[in-house]
């Protein structure tokens, strides 16, 4: 028991700060990201059933931005962890509707499973499967139309905003892998 609790201690250091110059371009990156989602989200979407700008993507904007060297950030990871658990999601509201809890639990858990199998983990995309599985009546009407819209066509948007604002910086470089 003694060890057990002993791990919840800690040992390592805390990683330094960014620098000012580092967060100004991990703002600007997000800023436009999600910019652009939301932009095309109210230009193309908006006045059909689909939907475009989510809030999975706001963590993935983390990931892209403030931790673009992350394994969990680079285009197979984004991509195929928002598509893929999308997928998970969806499926799960079909299969298993009821009660709400189990199929939440269920669609997380059975998300995180299937990014770690394809080498796809990406953290939101955990997020991107509840969305699909206990959203509105607006996201069950897309049916598996939501791993294509939002979910697949939100991240690459993410993705190309990603690859422009963070090899811009001098001391960026993005994507380390593509797949």
């Amino acid at each position: 028991m003694k060890d057990y609790l002993a791990k919840m201690r800690g040992n390592g250091q805390s990683p330094p700060r960014a620098s000012a110059r580092e967060i100004g371009w991990s703002w600007l990156g997000a800023v436009l990201g999600i910019a652009l989602v939301g932009y095309l989200d109210s230009l193309l979407v908006q006045s059909t059933e689909a939907i475009l700008l989510i809030g999975s993507f706001g963590a993935s904007a983390v990931l892209l931005f403030g931790a673009p060297r992350s394994p969990l950030a680079q285009p197979r990871n984004v991509i195929g962890g928002h598509m893929l658990s999308a997928l998970v999601g969806v499926s799960m509201r079909l299969v298993l509707p009821d009660p709400a809890w189990a199929c939440a639990a269920l669609t997380v858990a059975t998300a995180i499973a299937l990014m770690h199998a394809t080498g796809t983990l990406h953290p939101p995309g955990g997020a991107t499967a509840l969305i699909a599985a206990a959203g509105g009546g607006k996201i069950a009407a897309l049916g598996y139309v939501f791993v294509l819209v939002p979910a697949g066509t939100g991240a690459m948007v993410l993705v190309a905003v990603a690859l422009v604002v963070n090899n811009l910086a001098k001391a960026r470089k993005y994507p380390d892998y593509w797949w």
